[in-house]
C-alpha cells in the first residue's frame, strides 16, 4: 500500500494492487499490540491502525485494487495471471513492485524430531488465532525461539490467562528486539533460557511436553542437560522467510543469505522493471522501515517508466567482515543510495566502514550492534561519485 500510495503521488495513473488476503493490511490486522508508527506517522499505533492509515490513503487516491486473489505466474516480462472468485485474469505491466513479505518457518524446517501431537504452532498463526479469531492455543506453554513474534505472544499468552514456562533461543543471545524483551519478557518474569533448544517431542494426540536440552559453543547438545518440561503447546518463533516463490519463477536472482531478491540501488531486481522492497526484499524488524523502503523504491519504478534508471558501470558491493549482509548488492548509479546490513553478532564502540580500496568514503559510529537491529545508512550522490568499488566492513 505504502509503493501505491507513492506512485500516484509521483504521478503513476494506472496501478493495480494484488492482495491474497480477504482485506488490505496483510499481518498487520493480527497485530493488535502497540508501537507501530513511531518513525512514520510519530504517534504509537496497534497494527490495524497501522494499516487503515494506508487503506484510507489507497481509497482516497482511488487506487484499485483486488482481494482473495492469488498470483499463479509471474513472466521475466512482466506478465502476471490472477485468480480470484471471478476468474482467471492475464496483466500485463511496463513495472512490478514485488512486496509479498515473508511466512514463517515451521517444525518441519528446523527439523524438531518425535511424536507429531497437536498443539505446535507457529507464533503467527497463534496470534491469528487469538487476536482474529478468538480461539485460545492453550494452558502451559513452552517458545522457542526468541524472535520478536515469540516475545509479543509470550506478553499476548499471559495477559488471556496461560502461563508461559520459559523461552529458549539456540543463539547465545536473542534475537528480539531489547524493547520487546524488556517488555513481553522480564516484566512478567518470563525466563529466558539462551543457548537452549528444544530436542524432542512427546504426546499422543496433544502435546504432553517438549525435552529442552543446553547447546555448546559449537552447536551440539551438552550432555547431562536434557530435561522434560511438561506442557500442551509449543510455540515456535524460528525465523521468517521472504516469500520468493514467485521471484524464483520469474527466473529472478536472489540473496543466499537474505532469502531476497538482488537489488540495485533503487530496489530494482535482476529483470529491469521489476522492484522489490519490504520484507519481501529483507525481514524488517520495525513496519516503519518497510514502510519507507517502499516509497524509497518508487523513485527508482519511476525513474524506469520515464527511462531514466541509467546504468552507467555496475558495481557490485563488497561485503567484510562483521557484517551479514548488505542491500542493496550492486550499484548502477551513483545516486543517492540507503544501505541496509545486519550484523553477525552482538557488540559496542563498533564502526562501519565504506571503502574504495584504501579509500576511506564514509564511517559511522555505532554505540551497540545486534543482529535482531537492521542497522540503515545514507550515502549521498557526492560521497558515492566517481567510485569504481564499494566495500563494507564493520570493525
Amino acid at each position: 500500500m505504502a509503493a501505491a500510495v507513492a506512485c500516484r503521488q509521483k504521478g503513476i495513473e494506472d496501478i493495480l494492487l494484488i492482495e491474497r488476503g480477504a482485506y488490505l493490511g496483510g499481518i498487520l490486522n493480527q497485530c493488535i499490540h502497540d508501537g507501530f508508527g513511531l518513525e512514520k506517522f510519530h504517534a504509537s499505533l496497534t497494527g490495524p491502525e497501522y494499516a487503515q492509515r494506508y487503506i484510507e490513503q489507497v481509497i482516497e487516491k482511488d487506487i484499485p485494487f483486488l482481494l482473495n486473489s492469488t498470483v499463479l505466474n509471474l513472466t521475466p516480462q512482466k506478465e502476471v495471471i490472477v485468480i480470484n472468485d471471478k476468474g482467471l485474469h492475464h496483466y500485463k505491466a511496463k513495472t512490478i513492485i514485488l512486496a509479498m513479505g515473508c511466512r514463517e518457518r515451521t517444525r518441519g524446517a528446523i527439523g524438531i524430531p518425535g511424536a507429531r501431537p497437536s498443539g505446535i504452532y507457529t507464533a503467527g498463526v497463534a496470534q491469528e488465532l487469538i487476536n482474529l479469531k478468538n480461539y485460545m492455543i492453550g494452558k502451559k506453554v513452552v517458545i522457542l525461539g526468541s524472535g520478536d513474534i515469540g516475545l509479543i505472544m509470550a506478553r499476548r499468552l499471559i495477559l488471556e490467562g496461560a502461563e508461559v514456562l520459559m523461552v529458549a533461543e539456540k543463539l547465545p543471545y536473542s534475537s528480539g528486539l531489547p524493547r520487546n524483551i524488556n517488555q513481553c519478557l522480564y516484566d512478567f518474569d518470563i525466563p529466558l533460557l539462551l543457548s537452549h533448544t528444544a530436542v524432542d517431542i512427546k504426546g499422543n494426540g496433544r502435546l504432553s511436553g517438549v525435552t529442552i536440552a543446553q547447546l555448546g559453543k559449537r552447536g551440539g547438545v551438552i550432555p547431562g542437560t536434557k530435561r522434560r518440561i511438561a506442557c500442551d503447546t509449543l510455540l515456535l518463533s524460528v525465523g521468517l522467510i521472504p516469500e520468493n516463490e514467485l521471484s524464483r519463477q520469474a527466473g529472478i536472482i536472489l540473496d543466499p543469505v537474505t532469502g531476497g531478491p538482488q537489488v540495485d540501488e533503487r530496489g530494482q531486481t535482476s529483470i529491469p522493471g521489476i522492484f522489490a522492497c519490504g520484507n519481501v526484499l529483507q525481514v524488517h524488524d520495525i513496519v516503519d522501515n518497510v514502510s519507507l523502503e517502499a516509497e524509497y523504491i518508487v523513485e527508482g519504478v519511476v525513474e524506469y517508466l520515464e527511462g531514466r534508471l541509467t546504468k552507467e558501470r555496475e558495481i557490485k558491493v563488497e561485503l567484510g567482515e562483521g557484517l551479514r549482509y548488505v542491500v542493496p548488492q550492486r550499484l548502477i548509479s551513483r545516486k543517492d543510495t540507503i544501505f541496509s546490513f545486519r550484523v553477525n553478532q552482538p557488540g559496542q564502540h563498533k564502526v562501519l566502514l565504506f571503502e574504495e580500496g584504501r579509500r576511506l568514503i564514509k564511517k559511522k559510529s555505532l554505540r551497540r550492534v545486534n543482529p535482531a537491529e537492521m542497522v540503515r545508512v545514507k550515502l549521498s550522490s557526492l560521497e558515492l561519485e566517481g567510485i569504481k568499488r564499494l566495500k563494507v566492513r564493520l570493525v
